[in-house]
């Protein structure tokens, strides 16, 4: 038996049956994934509050500071990209 790289002795450790299973199981996989989890109008609002924050333009809530922190910007605009009623995933923070 030879051990170059046409060799097929590992394979024949694996039933048939399995190893079409486990093909048929990567292609599942990939069919939960496909989809967009964010919704176009949802990254035109986070777009919008970045340029806002590079500006210098953006404000906080309720203490009116300028905002600096990339991600306290993309928050805000999730955060109105979700009252104007985008397609956004749930807050995990106030989902408990």
């Amino acid at each position: 038996m030879t051990t170059g790289k046409g060799s097929t002795r590992f394979m024949k450790a694996i039933p048939v049956a399995k190893r079409s299973a486990a093909v048929k199981n990567l292609g599942a996989k990939k069919q939960k994934t496909e989809g967009r989890k964010y919704s176009p109008k949802a990254s035109a609002f986070v777009e919008q509050e970045m340029k806002e924050m590079k500006l210098g333009k953006l404000k906080s809530g309720s203490s009116g500071q300028t905002v600096r922190n990339p991600k306290q910007a993309i928050a805000i605009g999730l955060s109105e990209a979700r009252r104007s009623g985008a397609r956004v995933p749930k807050n995990p923070r106030k989902a408990a």
